[in-house]
């Protein structure tokens, strides 16, 4: 007689008093050492409630064993039943905030922006017709299948791709079967995925290239570079594959410089230029590209050539640990990039690092600004674009500040 064994309680925790009042404060996260009880061991994806000490429900979320986030919220305060009308009323309030900010001009944008959109650890990024997943838990790939089919019953992609944070790979693989750059539906690719983005072609790595193919993050600060571009020469630092550059040459720049350590990085920034040549002012604006060092090559090119420098570094504090000296490594780039601007020129500087502040950041650009003696106006700052939302403290991440050096006064004259 064969017989069917008895389904597991479900998943309970009990979680320290900071844990409690972090968890009703709406923090989305909560941490393996955080919790004092568990009724049993769990598996990844598996729903786990939280209680707090008189028995009463504080949360309810997605549980990963291998993962020092140990718990990713979905519902807290209340229990809620998380059936088929939950999940499409929580994909539905995240697209309905990001219809009215694009249009057929700009096809590259996120859906959904993990915790931030009450989808913990999971981004969906559209390029054209190619959406990308991409998974920062374990938890989500027991659940693979439900998220396929709801996301095609939404927007009726022509494939969706799979990409995975590096530290979920090896476990994916083993217990999972699934890769980084699995095409999870549709035809294989053959190369990157054209989009559009204001107007502008790009193409975008979406089976091996950085984040989920392309930095759509800086997409407004790439809006206003074009608009103070004009007549200007541009040196684009750490271009990945000049974004910005190519909005500047259609602000009408003179010349872009995309300066970057990878050559495979500068070849998608010349294969963008050709993709929009089309368009007078990109044909007009000459193109030059350096493999380089950033750091390397503004402290040994000291002489000012340029009338615009944008420094938008990858991250350089990726922990806590590394913060003091990402501050000391802003200071030390934003001083060399102010160094290389001609009188009268425009500092964009930028940072990604979600482990310095925005605070810190334009605090140590400003200081830098000041150390070099030049006189400047702040043009303005900014964060997250509007499809990238911070609703908690960790999930701010992106800064970026605009100063103009303003020109030397005239030499007076005998008279």
């Amino acid at each position: 007689m064969v017989t069917t064994p008895e389904p597991l309680p479900r998943l309970r925790l009990r979680v320290s008093a900071a844990a409690e009042t972090s968890l009703r404060s709406g923090h989305p996260w909560l941490f393996a050492d955080s919790i004092r009880d568990q009724n049993r061991p769990g598996s990844p994806g598996e729903l786990a409630v939280v209680y707090d000490r008189r028995n009463r429900f504080l949360a309810l979320g997605l549980f990963d064993p291998e993962s020092p986030i140990r718990l990713r919220v979905l519902e807290a305060g209340k229990p809620r039943k998380l059936d088929a009308a939950w999940w499409q009323e929580r994909l539905e309030r995240a697209c309905a905030l990001r219809r009215p900010l694009f249009d057929d001009q700009t096809t590259g944008f996120r859906w959904l922006h993990g915790e931030n959109d009450g989808w913990p650890g999971l981004v969906l990024d559209r390029y054209a017709d190619t959406l990308v997943l991409k998974l920062y838990t374990l938890a989500w790939l027991p659940r693979l299948s439900h998220l396929l089919d709801l996301f095609r019953a939404q927007f009726r992609p022509a494939r969706i791709v799979l990409r995975l944070s590096r530290n979920l790979q090896p476990a994916a693989l083993q217990h999972f079967s699934r890769s980084d750059g699995d095409i999870l539906v549709g035809p294989p690719l053959e190369g990157p995925v054209l989009f559009h983005e204001s107007g502008l072609l790009f193409e975008a790595d979406v089976i091996r290239g950085q984040k989920t193919g392309f930095f759509l993050d800086q997409r407004e600060n790439r809006r206003r570079i074009e608009s103070l571009a004009r007549g200007r020469r541009v040196l684009n630092a750490f271009s990945f594959s000049g974004g910005f550059s190519l909005y500047a040459a259609r602000g009408g720049a003179a010349a872009v410089t995309d300066l970057d350590i990878s050559a495979h990085a500068l070849e998608g920034a010349r294969r963008n230029f050709a993709l929009n040549q089309s368009h007078p002012l990109v044909s007009a604006c000459a193109h030059h590209c350096v493999q380089a060092d950033a750091f390397d090559w503004l402290s040994q090119n000291p002489s000012p050539r340029f009338d615009l420098v944008i420094l938008d570094p990858p991250s350089l504090a990726r922990r806590e640990a590394e913060r003091a000296g990402a501050i000391r490594a802003y200071q030390r780039l934003a001083a060399l990039g102010i160094r290389a601007l001609a009188p009268g020129g425009i500092l964009l500087a930028c940072s990604c690092s979600a482990h310095v502040s925005a605070p810190e950041f334009f605090q140590t650009i400003r200081r830098a600004a000041a150390q070099s003696g030049r006189p400047s106006l702040e043009l303005g700052t900014a964060t997250e674009p509007p499809d990238h939302p911070a609703t908690f403290p960790e999930a701010h991440y992106l800064k970026a500040i605009f100063l103009h050096f303003e020109p030397p006064p005239p030499s007076e004259g005998p008279f």
